[in-house]
């Protein structure tokens, strides 16, 4: 299990992370098999690290014309 001392914010200070997926291609949420999930291991606070792709169609918002978020 691969570890990295990281900021926790839920906990508010310095804590150690886990990768439970640390080994290449064993990562099942992963296409490319490198996980990008890390846990505090004080909380278990979920820390995404990486860059991740998303390969979807934008949204069209075409039926809410002038509204503002």
């Amino acid at each position: 299990m691969s570890q990295m001392s990281r900021r926790c914010a839920e906990c508010g200070g310095e804590r150690l992370f886990e990768q439970y997926h640390d080994e290449p291609g064993n990562c099942p949420d992963s296409p490319d098999g490198q996980c990008p999930e890390w846990a505090c291991t004080g909380c278990g606070a979920a820390l995404l690290a990486g860059l991740l792709s998303y390969r979807g169609e934008p949204a069209v918002m075409e039926h809410l014309p002038g509204k503002v978020a």
